[in-house]
Parts: structure tokens; sequence; C-alpha cells
């Protein structure tokens, strides 16, 4: 159908016309598979995706072009690999899509949900060309085409529960760890995510260039987009080249045996060590099924990384649960920032914030940063409010939350 519009048709054109331009389907929408209703799909599951397609296609390193809500996986793929990632371009994107203490852009937190519910009462209507495409509320050939496209892209509960998703995801933490050259773009009068989003966006992003076009459409294939294919493409023909880095955004996980100690003392060295060993091989098993890196062990627990923080949960759950057999209890704690990868060691605030998190950890518990909460919003993942925390010699106060398993 992208190909049936003639604006969408020129624009994939002018982006085919300097570059290897490879479209991405989101899980559930189009003619990707549909999804259940309990399992909408996290952030993780939107950077697997983004590789899985990259790799398919060849792509070892690609330029992201990220519009409205897709931008937030696109600046956390960015973030997470580098390496991958020549250069990224948002358009009317946005880090959070409702207000927080640290946001001030946005929709207010308390009409998310009536938003929703108009997503949802709306979709396939009339009323989402006013809201999305303004300029094209005349054009009784594109309004029919658009509204055709989005009944059979997903159904208005599906809508609905992606802009839930989206309306709990929130990206502004990771914004400082994207090093790929970065062009912000944004319409001034976009009704969908107002120009202040493109503001913080340009600000938080180093080195990121700003440029605020004309319009009120929050569709990249309406308004004018050959002012939009012009700024995409001098920016990526003429972005330099970015350099080998060691820094990457990883979420940190330590774990630690409960009263180890003690049940050394219990046990004496030799079915210590028997059950150490066993402990060692149950939480290497783990890390491979959930792609996490052993980074060293700390004598009765492990220091790993991962590149997704959904995962990372999931696995220090199932480690809890699986040591049990063992007669082990452990503690363990998450923070997702960015590190300094050294051969084969990783260094950094961040991991100083991931060790200070497990060391407040209960018995049996995974204990997780606020950066963390916010990264897997929408996975179905469920928290308990542990309230703020001072971590030594970490500055600042950090707001903690258990996992409920």
């Amino acid at each position: 159908m992208m190909w049936e519009e003639p604006q969408l048709r020129s624009l994939l054109e002018r982006l085919g016309s300097f570059s290897r331009s490879i479209s991405l389907d989101r899980r559930g929408w189009g003619s990707s598979d549909s999804v259940f209703v309990e399992t909408t799909p996290s952030l993780d599951s939107w950077l697997d995706d983004i590789a899985g397609v990259m790799a398919a296609a060849g792509s070892e390193r690609a330029a992201l072009l990220g519009v409205g809500d897709t931008g937030a996986a696109a600046m956390l793929f960015a973030a997470t690999y580098p390496e991958r990632v020549s250069a990224l371009v948002l358009l009317n994107a946005f880090a959070r899509f409702t207000q927080g203490p640290d946001y001030p852009c946005g929709l207010p937190a308390e009409m998310s949900e009536r938003y929703i519910d108009a997503v949802r009462a709306t979709w396939g209507t009339a009323a989402q060309v006013e809201t999305n495409a303004p300029s094209m509320v005349s054009n009784e050939r594109w309004c029919r085409w658009f509204l055709r496209a989005q009944r059979l892209g997903g159904s208005p509960a599906t809508a609905a529960r992606f802009f839930r998703a989206t309306a709990d995801t929130t990206v502004h933490h990771v914004l400082a760890s994207i090093q790929a050259p970065t062009l912000v773009l944004h319409r001034r009068g976009n009704r969908v995510a107002r120009v202040d989003h493109g503001h913080y966006l340009a600000e938080h992003i180093p080195g990121a260039v700003y440029r605020e076009l004309d319009g009120d459409d929050h569709l990249i294939f309406t308004g004018d987009t050959d002012a939009l294919g012009e700024q995409i493409e001098e920016f990526l023909t003429g972005a330099p080249a970015v350099p080998a880095t060691d820094r990457v955004l990883a979420t940190v996980m330590f774990t630690d045996i409960v009263r180890s100690s003690q049940r050394a003392a219990e046990l004496g060295d030799r079915a210590w060590g028997k059950l150490l060993d066993a402990h060692n091989a149950v939480v290497r098993s783990e890390l491979e099924r959930f792609r996490g890196r052993e980074v060293k062990t700390t004598g009765d627990g492990f220091l790993a990384t991962f590149d997704g923080p959904a995962r990372a949960i999931r696995c220090a759950v199932d480690l809890c649960q699986a040591l049990q057999s063992l007669g082990l209890e452990i503690r363990a704690g998450l923070h997702t920032g960015e590190v300094e990868v050294r051969g084969g060691d990783v260094g950094g605030i961040a991991v100083h914030i991931g060790a200070r998190v497990a060391a407040l950890a209960d018995a049996g518990e995974v204990l997780v940063s606020s950066t963390v909460k916010d990264l897997v919003a929408g996975s179905g993942t469920e928290f308990q409010d542990r309230g703020p925390h001072e971590l030594r010699g970490v500055p600042g106060t950090w707001n903690l939350f258990s996992v409920v398993s």
C-alpha cells in the first residue's frame, strides 16, 4: 500500500536515490505476525527486530530513521549498539509521551487514558486525518487511502494497546549515551507531539542538529516532503564517520548469594566448593538463555551485562527461582546506563550504581533502579516501589523498585 500513494512513493524514491532504504513493520502491525493482547511487544522486542531485519538484509551498519513513537526504539538501539548505527534521524519523535517529574513536555499524565480511549474510538475515521495530517483533510483520494491503510494495519483495540505502551514508555534517561550523528526534525504545528519534544531531544542528545519544519502534520509522508527529503539527504550524505568507541549502553546485573559465609562454615570447604560450582553452572546457563554476557565472578556472585533490560529482569527472576532447588537464596540488582568496556571487564558509574542497588536487595529479591523500570514500561513487568535511597559513593537520591515475580 505504501507504493499506491504518490506522495509517499515519491519520498521513498527520494530516500532510495542516495541510500538503500529498508522498512520495518512493528510486531502486530501491517504484514507482521499478530500478537496477543497480553504480550504487547516491549522495547527489547523492537531492538531484536531491528537487528533481525538488518541481519536479514545484510546491513551491518545503518542510519536509523525514527518517526513519532518509533523514535524511542531508534534512540535506544543507537545508544545500545553504537557500532551498528552510522546516523540517527528523528522526525516528530519524543523521548516520553506523557509529562513526568523530570520531563516537562508532552501530555499530562492524567489525560493519558482519555487519549487512548480517543484513539480507539476514532481509529480508521476522519478524526485521525484531522489529528495526524491536517493538510490532507480536503484530499478525498488520500483520505480514503490513509483510512484503509489504518484499518488494514491494525484494529482499534490493537491501536489502543500500542498507544498505551507508547504512553508508558520513556527513553529520556539514555539520550546522553547516543553517539551517532543525530538530526532532529520537528514540524512546528504538530498536534500529536508538540514541538517542545523536539527541543528536548536536541538539547539532550550530544551534538544533535535541530531543524524545525513548517507545517502541522505528524506523518512523514504528508506536508512538504520535498523539504523533508532534502534535510535527510544533506545530513546523511555529509555526516562524518562515527569513531570507534569503548562506551556502550548496557543493563548491569549483580548477583550475590545470601549468607554465603555462614553456609560455607556449616558445609565445610569441600561441600561448599561443590555447591558453588553448581551455582555457577546454573547462572551461566541462564545467562546464555537470556543473552547475558558474563563479565566476571565476584566470589559468591556474578557481574553480567545485557543489551536489553527486560531480558536482564527475566534472567534475574529465573535465577532466584532456579537456585532455590540447590537450597540457595540470592539477591540481584540491576541498573541501565553507559559503561566503559575495558577488554573483558566493564567500568563506569553505571557499574557502581548496579553494585549499590544489589547490596540493598533482600534475600530472593530483584531490585532495580528507576531507569530500568522506565525502560521496560509496557512489558507487563510489575514493580513494588521501594522508595528513595542514598547509594554509597553515588551522588543524588535514587528511587528503587522491587520486581514482583
